[in-house]
């Protein structure tokens, strides 16, 4: 059976680390069929939309959608419905991708490139899960307007909304739960509902949701305190799960954990198991056209695409153990460098990765 996969470069890097992931699944040979198409900036530059509708087309009839990432400065004076960053909500929105997997997992060869001690990162093995659909990033209404209230009556403001239902959280909860089911069993859920009524909703739904998993450990966490104590003592958690917002801040906080947002993979899945597979982190203009971004977040990306929507995992495991080969071997793209080590570019990294795969060696710069 030949899968569709759908990518979707993007802005920036976007376009440096995708072409190594596709390098990377082209020599497995497996039967997929790749369609590229523009997104994000991109996307606006050639049709007037961060979003075509020929792309939207295209990701609705993949079975998984290979993402860059989008964004830039230079649109940042474009009203919100054409900015960049509203392609990736759209295709969020349109797919149903409620469910965002963002493991956070220091490598070996890599404690001495995070931020904090190597005995409290040593063996980092995280999965944070983040409601992907609901939220403050997608509540109404929003907008701006004339307070008639508050302490400036008469000023102007803006508002959003922040609001989930109860399906909504049932949905992902059961997410949360299953997954620990295959880890160790326990399950953070992060939340404010000392302050926020939608969080003291989030609170009480989890519970009871909990109910129907008495063998999977459950505590409650208000996202302040678990922000400090990923810093604090990470290894604590194992499957921490919260909503859109906390969650965006949260995975980005871990992330560096590993040594490197570069190395951090995701997928957001739908029901129905379809997917949308990204780095975790941006499309970073600054570094753009250079050949230093690192491509293995990406990599990693597929990987969960081959595992979760495509239900290959003989292959995802070969690509992870490839990550794993390049890393020993020494080879580092600038963000995770340090000395000792061999320092290579995107394309470099990329055919390292081609090199373990396929069992040629790796070769260093």
């Amino acid at each position: 059976m030949t899968h569709k996969i759908a990518v979707l470069p993007g802005d920036g890097i976007g376009t440096e680390i995708v072409a190594e992931a596709v390098k990377v699944l082209n020599v497995l040979e497996l039967p997929l069929e790749m369609e590229t198409a523009p997104v994000g900036g991109a996307a606006y530059e050639v049709a007037g939309h961060p979003l075509p509708e020929a792309t939207l087309k295209l990701a609705q009839a993949s079975d998984a959608i290979l993402f860059g990432a989008v964004g830039d400065w230079k649109y940042d004076t474009l009203e919100r419905r054409l900015r960049p960053e509203q392609a990736i909500l759209g295709l969020r929105k349109a797919l149903g991708l409620f469910a965002n997997f963002r493991p956070a997992i220091c490598y070996e060869q890599l404690v001495g490139a995070s931020s904090l001690k190597p005995e409290l990162i040593a063996g980092l093995d995280i999965l944070i899960i983040r409601e992907l659909t609901g939220d403050i990033y997608f509540g109404q209404p929003r907008g701006r307007r004339v307070a008639t209230d508050g302490h400036f009556p008469g000023a102007e403001e803006a508002f959003d909304t922040m609001r989930y239902s109860r399906p909504e959280i049932e949905r992902i909860a059961h997410v949360a739960f299953q997954a620990a089911r295959k880890r160790s069993k326990k399950v953070t859920s992060v939340d404010k509902a000392n302050v926020l009524e939608t969080f003291q909703f989030w609170k009480d739904v989890v519970t009871e949701v909990h109910k129907e998993y008495p063998d999977v450990a459950l505590e409650h966490m208000y996202v302040d305190n678990a922000a400090m104590q990923l810093v604090k003592a990470p290894k604590k958690f194992d499957v921490l799960f919260t909503g859109n917002m906390f969650g965006d801040i949260l995975s980005d906080e871990a992330a560096m954990l590993t040594g490197s947002i570069g190395m951090l993979p995701s997928a957001s899945l739908n029901a129905n198991g379809q997917g949308l597979y990204e780095p975790s982190h941006g499309s970073a203009p600054d570094i753009a056209g250079q050949g230093v971004a690192n491509p293995l977040a990406t990599i990693l990306s597929a990987a969960m695409m081959l595992r979760f929507s495509l239900n290959q995992h003989e292959a995802a495991d070969r690509i992870e153990s490839a990550v794993r080969a390049v890393l020993a071997a020494g080879l580092r793209t600038p963000d995770i460098w340090s000395e000792g080590t061999t320092r290579v570019g995107t394309r470099e990294m990329g055919d390292a990765v081609v090199a373990a795969i396929t069992g040629k060696g790796i070769t260093k710069s």
